[in-house]
């Protein structure tokens, strides 16, 4: 392989992992990156019942599994990155992104994120649980499953965990490490294991931090 192909596949791994460069590329790139993309998708679509809309980046290292009655759906412009583990019923709203390593399991019930929503890498999302009965082993524990419900334009942090039945509000945040097992309410800020309310976004800041001090721009970053 000579030196332009490997930086091609070096450039395709990077995307793989930090996928909100996909929806800045430069010029050059379009031609090259969205026949990859169709490419993936395509065969995605060939494999498993998955419904895939305009504008999306699947990194083809996450693993989708979808089986008939498990439909995933994915919104326009969403981004799935490397790793991402994803078991259908699961619909993902528009621009919902998902980075590395992130693991979503609908259960029965299913999984809805809504749109714009950000979720880190490593948070994990399960729809279902077991019983936990003295008179079985845990192998013989009934299997239960009421779904999650994520709402638009939350942030869920790394290595959180959401538990079934849990729906989080829209505009919420979840603190890196989360252990949400209760519902969270919109544009509340949760943290800690159990999740607990911190405070609520709205009596944050609304331009940039006291003292003239402006964030960097992170235009097309999750």
């Amino acid at each position: 392989m000579d030196l332009q192909a490997q930086r091609r596949q070096q450039h395709k791994l990077r995307l793989s992992w930090m996928p909100w460069l996909y929806f800045v590329l430069k010029p050059r790139h379009h031609e090259w990156a969205h026949a990859w993309q169709r490419e993936v998708q395509d065969r995605l679509r060939e494999l498993e019942t998955v419904e895939i809309a305009e504008g999306c980046f699947i990194a083809p290292e996450a693993r989708i599994f979808a089986e008939p009655g498990r439909t995933v759906r994915i919104g326009p412009g969403c981004s799935i990155a490397a790793d991402v583990f994803m078991h259908g019923p699961v619909e993902l709203g528009p621009h919902v992104s998902l980075n590395a390593r992130v693991n979503l399991d609908g259960g029965v019930a299913g999984i809805r994120i809504g749109e714009g929503t950000r979720i880190a890498s490593g948070a994990t999302l399960y729809a279902f649980d077991h019983g936990l009965a003295p008179d079985r082993p845990v192998r013989g524990q009934p299997v239960t499953s009421k779904g999650i419900v994520i709402g638009q334009d939350v942030w869920v942090g790394a290595n959180a965990g959401i538990t079934d039945g849990v729906t989080v509000g829209d505009h919420a945040v979840v603190g890196m490490g989360a252990i949400v097992t209760r519902d969270v309410p919109p544009w509340a800020i949760v943290g800690g294991s159990p999740a607990r309310l911190l405070g609520d976004r709205r009596d944050r800041p609304r331009s940039g931090i006291p003292g003239g001090w402006e964030p960097p721009d992170t235009k097309g970053k999750p």
